[in-house]
């Protein structure tokens, strides 16, 4: 059999050479040995040297009693197992309960955390003949539930005590002052002790302690030294008081006082404990006074003062602070120097954080200190121990130990859990790790909320619809909220596979759950997914019940809708209809008839627009300026230009027409190819002193350039040049590109000359243009490049265009000159590289040209088919 101190030690010797998880498992699995004579390692040797380990651990009657606790939480055939299936198997045990006993497994319990197999076990030891609960064992629950921050049950219980008188063998005041306290009422306490002392009662030391500490926890800090007092009168002072006082001093940040404190104790020929000084050291601590807490266990150390839990302490600070380095450096010396061994949550508290940060190779380190100082896993460290497998990249070994773990009595927590699925399904194991997840959640786990992202994203990638719409069921159940992510993508996905109604079933189910807690882009996804699914019925259902819960739709959101609608069966009715219900529900509007106006457009519909924009003008609400750039848009987007132009006069004749609706009827004409109306409309806007936009020069220009009109091209350019004096850098590449392809666009400039201030930039565009167009030769393209930068501000458009003119004759000087692009900051597009590439090509550089097409394919981009073929 393999020890643990082979594994660990094979898989640090390569994760210090290489810190990628996979040759982890590639060295615990390799087939080569690591010496000469070292046995073959394989996952099998690895799980039978982890359960080895495991079994080494004692298994104590406390393990024994929480299987039977936590295993009749379960369900078996849909029926909850019974208190009496519990007694029955808790009696068979035959048990002799003391209070030694009972103290060990609430102790065991707390450990894990286990609250409510702690409460069924004191309820049933308190039901036996012959046992009665202590003073001691009551104090034990109350401090389990005190921590669980279950005071509201703590109270109901010392309520019932108090009224019942439940257990009369014990000293019934000192256990309500006792359970008061703990439950954070020490004014309740401090009453029912006064009445003990008006009776001639007194609390023994411990009762004494447990409200003294209670006081000091809550801040009642002159109350806890008129306790101490009392104690002190009573000769009840022991390590423990010291410790409570010592804490009263730090949690008034009086640290100075607490160490003086302590110096006065030792000087009065007091013996403590290490627990006293631990105190101040964790207050350094907490107070980010690392060094001092430091200086102070060593002082104390001197003095022969037992510094165990001190070390204890300081590693769990240094670990908190993210001193993960200090820690581990700290453990090794003083192990070394002194044989301190840290117990065994010490242990797992530092795993975790290691495996947090990935720091395999210490975990490594760790596990086998923690067999060399035969120190038994817990539950806990067996948990570290799948997660790291998992980490490691080792899932079958991961897994292996988790089908074993009845062997060893490993019962797995939420973040093994977690680990577990996350990496099947990291590993395309998705079948798998929804079978684990039905089985945490058999044992009472649900994965927390990135596991449950993991996995249900990758169920709807695996098309698995039916296990997803379970484990979204599962959620709702356990009033887990999936995130708005999830649900889209998987109504989404049911959408597309033609599960339309599932869809709408789960998000019927979130409405129910979440009520009014739903978001817009919630719902916006929602009707994206359904839009594009084409069930505008149900679209439209989600878009008034959007608009009931107080969200605005927006107008693309409203299109999306409309568009989808005009793809069902009679498109006509179903606009209406929603229109209908629209004004039904929020009244008449602009803001409605807009969205329908600019719906129909969109749709293709321009006569329902129309009828639309009617509607409006009869319910008494005039067109506002957007209802009127909606309808011109209509018309113009559908290839309606009579209409466009006549609808454009009538609203000159009603109403003053600014440089937006300009705007839209010029681009409109342009994008229509119809130059001639779109040169009258700008001689329009001039007549009535309105200035033309850049966007109406730029596309009126660019489609007089396409169809070789260029005299009235470049009679816009010094049009433009004077009314807004820089030229863009959309119609500087234009007119480049154009004067790249052919020499027309300088011969017409030189011709129109006369029209041109010489001292404008203008002058210098045409400079470009002769350039561009073979027609002047430049020396240095350098200072072509400054001469481009005082005619209009060039982007990575204009550089390519310079480079597809080098690439032409000089390909040395366009590598140059793509060097300065990307030093300037600019970022080359597949373009840039098509032309650098085609640039070799037709020089005879395939070497070159290969190494051109690596680095594209680096940068994410294809390359063409002519290109491929041409290396």
């Amino acid at each position: 059999m393999l020890s643990i101190k082979y594994v660990a030690k094979s898989a640090g010797s390569l994760l210090s050479r290489d810190a990628h998880f996979c040759y982890y498992s590639s060295l615990l699995l390799a087939r080569s040995p690591i010496t000469s004579d070292a046995p073959k390692l394989n996952a099998q040797d690895i799980v039978a040297s982890f359960k080895s380990w495991f079994k080494a651990r004692e298994s104590s009657v406390a393990d024994e009693i929480f299987t039977i606790l936590t295993a009749n939480e379960s369900t078996q055939d849909g029926v909850t197992s019974t208190h009496h299936d519990t007694d029955i198997a808790l009696a068979q045990l035959n048990l002799r309960l003391t209070e030694k006993l009972v103290l060990e497994v609430l102790s065991h319990g707390a450990s894990c955390k286990d609250v409510l197999s702690c409460l069924k076990f004191f309820d049933w030891a308190g039901r036996q003949p012959g046992f009665y609960h202590t003073r001691s064992t009551f104090y034990s629950i109350f401090k389990i539930l005190s921590r669980a921050k279950l005071m509201s049950l703590t109270l109901q219980f010392l309520q019932d005590f108090k009224t019942h008188r439940l257990i009369p063998s014990i000293r019934f005041h000192e256990t309500l002052v006792m359970g008061y306290a703990i439950a954070g009422k020490p004014d309740v306490a401090l009453q029912l002790f006064g009445r003990m002392r008006f009776q001639g009662l007194d609390l023994d030391p411990f009762s004494y302690h447990v409200i003294l500490n209670a006081f000091v926890e809550e801040g009642f800090y002159d109350a806890a030294d008129m306790i101490a007092q009392q104690i002190s009168l009573r000769s009840f002072d022991s390590d423990v008081t010291y410790s409570i006082k010592v804490k009263s001093f730090c949690k008034q940040s009086k640290l100075e006082e607490a160490q003086r404190y302590i110096l006065k104790l030792l000087e009065s020929g007091k013996e403590i404990g290490g627990g006293v000084v631990s105190v101040v050291v964790d207050a350094l601590c907490k107070h980010k006074m690392f060094e001092r807490a430091g200086r102070l266990m060593e002082e104390h150390k001197e003095r022969c003062i037992p510094m165990e839990r001190s070390y204890g302490i300081w590693l769990r600070n240094l670990t908190q602070a993210g001193k993960i380095d200090g820690a581990l450096e700290f453990l090794r010396s003083k192990k070394q120097l002194e044989g301190y061994v840290p117990e065994v949550f010490r242990y797992n508290y530092l795993i975790f954080r290691l495996l947090r940060e990935n720091r395999l190779e210490d975990v490594c380190d760790l596990l086998i200190e923690m067999e060399e100082n035969q120190i038994s896993p817990d539950k806990v460290t067996m948990n570290a121990v799948l997660c790291f497998f998992c980490k490691a990249g080792m899932l079958d070994v991961s897994i292996e130990l988790y089908n074993s773990r009845s062997e060893f009595g490993l019962s797995p927590n939420t973040m093994a859990y977690n680990y577990l699925i996350n990496t099947l399904c990291g590993y395309g194991s998705v079948e798998e790790a929804y079978k684990m997840l039905k089985n945490s959640i058999h044992h009472g786990y649900f994965p927390g909320r990135k596991t449950f992202s993991i996995l249900a994203d990758a169920l709807c990638s695996a098309g698995e619809l039916d296990k997803m719409k379970e484990l979204v069921f599962f959620a709702l159940d356990r009033k887990f909220v999936p995130s708005s992510y999830i649900c889209n993508k998987f109504i989404g996905a049911l959408c597309r596979s033609r599960r339309m109604e599932d869809g709408y079933l789960i998000h019927g189910e979130l409405n129910r759950i979440l009520n009014k807690s739903i978001g817009k882009n919630y719902y916006s996804n929602l009707i994206h997914s359904f839009s594009e699914s084409k069930r505008g019925d149900i679209a439209a259902r989600l878009l008034i019940e959007m608009q009931e819960r107080g969200h605005k739709p927006a107008r693309r959101l409203f299109r999306a809708v409309i568009l989808c609608l005009f793809k069902m069966e009679n498109p006509q009715s179903q606009f209406f209809r929603l229109l209908e219900m629209q004004l039904s529900h929020h009244g008449p509007s602009a803001k409605i008839y807009d969205f329908f106006v600019d719906g129909a457009g969109h749709a293709k519909k321009p006569e329902l627009a129309r009828e639309v924009y009617k509607m409006m003008w009869k319910s008494g609400i005039e067109p506002s300026l957007k209802s009127d750039i909606h309808m011109l848009k209509a018309y113009l987007n559908n290839g309606r230009i009579a209409d466009a132009l006549n609808f454009f006069n009538d609203l000159c004749q009603r109403r003053k027409i600014g440089r937006k609706l300009y705007d839209v009827i010029v681009v409109g004409l342009c994008q229509s190819n119809k130059p001639d109306f779109a040169l009258d409309v700008i001689q329009q806007m001039k007549n009535n002193m309105v200035v033309p936009s850049k966007e109406c020069y730029e596309v009126l220009i660019q489609l007089l350039c396409r169809s070789g009109n260029y005299d009235l091209a470049v009679n816009l350019v010094n049009d433009f040049e004077k009314t807004r004096h820089r030229i863009t850098t959309f119609t500087g590449n234009v007119l480049l590109l154009h004067a790249y392809k052919n020499k027309k666009l300088y011969e017409t400039w030189i011709r129109m000359r006369d029209m041109q201030d010489e001292t404008s930039n203008v002058s210098l565009l045409g400079l470009l243009i002769g350039v561009f167009s073979g027609c002047i030769r430049v020396p240095n393209f350098e200072n072509l490049e400054e001469l481009i930068e005082q005619c209009f501000r060039p982007d990575i458009y204009t550089y390519n265009l310079l480079l597809r003119k080098l690439c032409r004759s000089e390909m040395e000087r366009a590598c140059e000159l793509f060097d300065r692009i990307c030093q300037k900051g600019y970022v080359p597009d597949q373009w840039t590289y098509e032309i650098m590439l085609n640039g070799f090509l037709n020089h005879g550089g395939r070497a070159e040209a290969k190494r051109w097409v690596e680095e594209m394919s680096r940068k994410g981009f294809g390359q063409t088919r002519r290109i491929l073929l041409s290396i």
